[in-house]
């Protein structure tokens, strides 16, 4: 009787080794498909305001042109299902910057985050935490667009816009692994 009771014992720690790589095996398998699904990429599409009127207010309105780019926009950007859907829109505090984005939103029907126009670290970080892995949408103005590509891309330069210039549309793509790509389109 001893002899069978020593046997079995001799043959559990033979099988101790196979169970523990087999374990470690779905451990790292697992952590493995975790670490693939974590992997995203965030868009953000970042324009200019459209054309406003040349005034002597503070906050002027958008032009006839000014609001025809604005539905060229939305009918560009407004794609309410499918890969590139934006899930969110950002204008400044401005009425130019969010009548520029209005039809889009409304043609998506999403509400537009407004934040103060000079506020780009906090727009920066919220489009970080809050849109990880989406499409997102910025209107900003000539001063504050090339600084909003520059810190979402971490880049050093970004051409300035010119005063004339309001169809120049940057494309940011921030993947988890790697670095950021920029793409400068004029709509």
């Amino acid at each position: 009787m001893e002899k069978r009771e020593h046997r079995g014992l001799r043959r559990r720690p033979l099988l101790t080794p196979v169970w523990l790589s087999a374990g470690a095996a779905v451990l790292i398998v697992a952590a493995i498909a975790v670490f693939l699904i974590s992997l995203t990429t965030t868009t953000v599409v970042v324009v200019r305001h459209a054309e406003k009127e040349l005034s002597t207010i503070e906050d002027p309105p958008l032009t006839t042109l000014g609001e025809q780019r604005a539905q060229l926009l939305a009918r560009m950007l407004g794609t309410v299902s499918g890969p590139g859907k934006v899930s969110g829109i950002f204008a400044s505090d401005t009425r130019r910057a969010q009548r520029t984005v209005a039809p889009l939103a409304a043609r998506l029907g999403l509400t537009v985050n407004v934040l103060p126009a000079r506020d780009v670290e906090g727009l920066v970080n919220r489009i970080r935490n809050e849109y990880r892995g989406r499409t997102v949408v910025v209107a900003g103005h000539s001063n504050t667009v090339p600084e909003i590509v520059k810190r979402l891309a971490k880049v050093d330069q970004v051409p300035p816009i010119v005063d004339e210039d309001y169809g120049t549309m940057y494309v940011v793509t921030m993947p988890t692994l790697g670095p950021a790509s920029v793409l400068r389109v004029t709509y």
